[in-house]
C-alpha cells in the first residue's frame, strides 16, 4: 500500500500525542497526580493508536523512527522552553541532527 497524506498526518499526530504523554510524566513528578495520569494515559493511548494507523502504509522502521524523532524533539524543546532545561550549543546541534534525520527519512520513503 502506498503511503497517503492521511497516514503521514496520523504519524505526525502520534508524535504530538507522545509529547502530551511526556508532559503527563512531568506533571506526575510535580505532584499533580490526576492531571498527570490523565495526560499520560490519553497522550500515550492516542499516540500508539495513531502510530498503528500510520503503519498501515508506512514501513515500520521509518514510521517508528519518525515517531520517536518527533517525540524526542518536541519533549526536548518543551523542556527548554517551559522548564528551563539546558540550551547549550552542542545540545542544540544534536537536536538539529534529529530534525535532519526525520526529514531525511521522510524524503527517502
Amino acid at each position: 500500500m502506498e503511503p497517503t497524506t492521511l497516514h503521514w498526518l496520523a504519524l505526525l499526530a502520534s508524535g504530538v500525542c507522545e509529547i502530551v504523554g511526556v508532559a503527563g510524566f512531568d506533571r506526575l513528578n510535580r505532584g499533580l497526580r490526576l492531571q498527570g495520569l490523565l495526560l499520560l494515559v490519553v497522550g500515550f493511548g492516542c499516540s500508539l493508536s495513531l502510530l498503528s494507523v500510520a503503519m498501515r502504509s508506512i514501513d515500520m522502521g521509518v514510521a517508528y523512527a519518525i515517531f520517536t524523532g518527533i517525540g524526542t524533539l518536541g519533549s526536548t524543546l518543551m523542556g527548554m522552553l517551559l522548564w528551563g532545561e539546558s540550551r547549550r550549543p552542542l545540545r542544540l546541534a544534536f537536536v538539529g541532527m534529529i530534525v535532519a534525520a526525520v526529514v531525511g527519512l521522510k524524503l527517502s520513503s
